[in-house]
């Protein structure tokens, strides 16, 4: 289980207990955090659950693939070097205390 957080535009957070496994993509659906919508259901294939990572937990994930790399292309907010699908990571005790930051727009 991961405690993590997610920031919205705003400011404010939200904590969730995430199980290993889960995508951040999925556990924000799940505990109805807003911002992440996840139009294609976690495929990397439409931008829709774009976040920025907190730059402390980038060297814990894995590098993006191809695919999601070309999905971050095509993201509404802007591409920063933090730039992840939420639906390409996957909670660990690795990952616990994550903090990622929901940009302001996932739609053009």
């Amino acid at each position: 289980m991961s405690k993590i957080t997610y920031v919205q535009p705003d400011g404010s957070r939200e904590t969730c207990d995430v199980p290993s496994g889960k995508s951040v993509m999925l556990a924000a659906q799940s505990s109805g955090v807003s911002g992440i919508l996840g139009e294609c259901g976690g495929q990397a294939m439409c931008a829709t659950c774009h976040v920025y990572v907190d730059e402390s937990f980038l060297d814990k994930l894995p590098e993006p693939s191809e695919e999601e790399d070309a999905m971050l292309e095509e993201a509404a907010s802007d591409r920063r070097p933090n730039s992840r699908l939420s639906c390409q990571i996957d909670a660990s005790d690795a990952l616990d205390g994550l903090v990622v930051h929901v940009p302001e727009e996932q739609l053009w």
